[in-house]
């Protein structure tokens, strides 16, 4: 399915296309160098970045039981969002990302309802996504879009808050 509103397109694309490899890749740079800036004053060391970029490829993103969606802008990849499935009832929403040039537009709720589209196709009836605490404003989004504060159900280093949504 691909959503359209206005200049905007919203469609599932491969994890490893060019455009979604290219997202993912300042995706994760945002994320940890704000992290190790926040933290220890310094950016991602570059060969750290290249390491776990490369341990992270998003083959959970494929089907069957995953789906990426990429945003466009006039035709340029703007943003993306992944669900996988959990298990038979909650997809995870991960790597919600919109470059810098393109916030404020709307894009980000765009991607998002993309995103559960594609939870629902794979029979998920729930989402649920963990979030840190310096990612102010995309708390705020989720929390827009009707996510609730839920009882952890991931124990990683960066998860600090999560959410859900009943689909």
């Amino acid at each position: 399915m691909t959503t359209t509103h206005d200049t905007w397109t919203v469609a599932p694309e491969p994890f490893d296309s060019p455009d979604a490899v290219a997202l993912w890749r300042e995706c994760y740079t945002h994320m940890s160098d704000s992290w190790y800036l926040l933290k220890e004053n310094r950016r991602t060391d570059p060969e750290e970045l290249e390491r776990e970029i490369a341990a992270d490829p998003g083959t959970e993103f494929a089907p069957p039981r995953g789906a990426l969606v990429v945003a466009r802008r006039d035709g340029a990849a703007a943003g993306m969002a992944g669900v996988r499935l959990l298990d038979g009832e909650r997809a995870e929403l991960k790597r919600v990302f919109l470059r810098p040039e393109f916030r404020g537009t709307g894009a980000a709720a765009r991607i998002v309802g993309a995103a559960e589209d594609q939870a629902r196709r794979l029979g998920a009836t729930r989402v649920v996504l963990d979030a840190r605490t310096d990612f102010v404003a995309a708390r705020a989004l989720y929390q827009r879009l009707g996510y609730t504060e839920i009882e952890p159900y991931t124990f990683g280093p960066y998860a600090e808050h999560w959410f859900g949504k009943a689909l």
